[in-house]
């Protein structure tokens, strides 16, 4: 317990003290609360509301004590196994960073244990849970949200930094669809789920305003580790950071200023967004000249599918809701892949023999 991240070991203890302290908070707490009561599995004053609703906030702090042991424990052995972590140079956490990705953390645990409860009644129609088996299952879904949420933090990489990122996207999404008011939101375009005053617009609003934080968290640390030992290597360096910033940016703004109160803005970033994808991908070769050939022939391969289906749009086939998935999938998941491709570019190269 002095050096909790000083090796793999004291980390996974220190994490299994963490998900045992939220087990005995969380059991207690739901003893309290369904004392005397036969609870549904899911839905209003359910055993799944309360494992979504405690799991959400067990996650957020525990992301916030593992990257506190993280950032202030020396851990040599660590490194050796999953390399530096999130300490490159060039590249840092700051307050808004860790709050982002605390709710994001925070966020995925609510909605997963709101999804398995979902299924779960569905399973057992019309069960019930008694009271001391659903403080003892809610103390579990805490337990196990602390636990994960906690060695997420204290071993966040670069790389699962983008998987955080995409598991956001997709849970936040799913969820906004899934809870939306007019079952019919498809039919005019993706940005009509965050239209409403309901709490699936406000949890589209949401995902969009953390996500482009992430993106931006992304964004300096996949151009941390590019060359930089000549003023064209600088240049291009910092050209794809801000294109990716402003990437991050945009897409915080399109969850900021909803398409029915500030259309003029939301249609200008949400282009914004798309226009400095394109003018990354196209110029890369120029602005990183250690990329691999397949990395950019994948980006234009993007561009171009964006672009048929801006087209198939335009003509008529497809609806805006279409387009739109299209370009969010493929932009992000070439952000995805950028930052595993960056890493490759700026390692250096293995002596020879």
């Amino acid at each position: 317990m002095r050096s909790p991240a000083a090796n793999v070991s004291s980390l996974e203890s220190a994490a299994l003290l963490v998900g045992g302290v939220f087990f005995v908070v969380g059991g207690l707490i739901g003893l309290i609360v369904f004392w005397g009561a036969d609870l549904p599995i899911s839905g209003m004053g359910s055993v799944g509301e309360f494992a979504a609703l405690g799991g959400g906030v067990a996650a957020l702090v525990a992301f916030l004590l593992g990257r506190y042991l993280a950032e202030r424990t020396p851990n040599p052995e660590l490194r050796r196994e999953i390399g530096q972590g999130l300490s490159v140079p060039g590249a840092r956490l700051h307050w808004f960073d860790l709050a982002a990705l605390s709710i994001a953390h925070g966020v995925i645990a609510l909605l997963g244990w709101t999804a398995i409860s979902a299924v779960l009644e569905l399973s057992f129609r019309d069960a019930v849970v008694f009271a001391v088996p659903a403080a003892v299952l809610g103390g579990v879904a805490v337990a196990l949200s602390a636990y994960i949420s906690f060695l997420s933090s204290a071993r966040m990489t670069p790389m699962l930094l983008s998987l955080v990122l995409a598991v956001f996207l997709v849970v936040g999404a799913f969820a906004s669809m899934l809870s939306a008011s007019d079952p019919h939101w498809w039919k005019e375009n993706l940005s009509a789920l965050g239209m409403t005053n309901d709490i699936s617009a406000r949890a589209f609003n949401l995902t969009l305003i953390i996500a482009g934080a992430i993106v931006t968290i992304v964004a300096r640390y996949a151009t941390a580790t590019l060359p930089a030992s000549t003023p064209p290597d600088r240049r291009g360096r910092s050209i794809v950071r801000v294109g990716l910033i402003l990437i991050g940016i945009f897409l915080a703004c399109v969850g900021i200023f909803p398409v029915d109160e500030f259309f003029l803005v939301h249609n200008t970033v949400a282009t914004g967004m798309t226009i400095c994808f394109a003018v990354i991908v196209i110029g890369l070769p120029w602005f990183i000249r250690t990329v691999p050939r397949v990395f950019v022939v994948l980006g234009y391969v993007y561009v171009v599918a964006i672009v048929v289906v801006a087209v198939f749009f335009a003509t008529g086939y497809y609806n805006l809701t279409a387009v739109e998935l299209v370009a969010a999938v493929l932009i992000f998941s070439w952000i995805i892949v950028f930052l595993r491709t960056a890493g490759a570019s700026g390692a250096p190269e293995a002596p020879t023999a």
